[in-house]
């Protein structure tokens, strides 16, 4: 969260990454930003989308990234009022690391699930295994029992 004085543009130029993720980080900011490169969106079309995140969290997330420079927020005057969301042209720059970082999380979700799968089928030695010589935390070559 930020308290309005800090500025990506403020910190030092050896803090490249910093200053990324201070306007990128958040649960949600890349989320809702992968939900704008399809198009603009109005706020519901984007709760809808994203149905774990909070209205509030979506409003405070939607402020940070237009007051960054990431998101253009249209309001029509209108009866009901109608409001929009879109990319700015820093937003849509995001496009190929979103693309990535997406297909990098589906990557790493599916090794975890691997890794997992694999635990299962094969135990973990642990110190009460006293048939095995492996240190404890290393996996066993066998299920258990065979």
């Amino acid at each position: 969260m930020r308290d309005g004085s800090e500025r990506a543009e403020d910190t030092p130029e050896y803090c490249a990454v910093e200053s990324a993720m201070e306007v990128l980080g958040g649960r949600w900011k890349l989320a809702i930003l992968k939900e704008l490169m399809a198009g603009t969106r109005r706020f519901s079309e984007l709760k809808r989308a994203l149905p774990r995140i909070t209205q509030r969290m979506l409003t405070r997330q939607l402020r940070e990234m237009e007051t960054d420079g990431l998101v253009i927020r249209t309001v029509y005057r209108e009866v009901p009022p109608k409001v929009e969301y879109s990319l700015t042209e820093i937003g849509r720059s995001l496009d190929r690391i979103a693309e990535q970082l997406d297909t990098w999380g589906r990557w790493y979700r599916t090794v975890r699930a691997m890794e997992t799968d694999a635990d299962r089928e094969f135990p973990v030695a642990d110190s009460r295994d006293a048939d095995t010589e492996l240190p404890v935390g290393q996996a066993l070559a066998t299920p258990r029992g065979r």
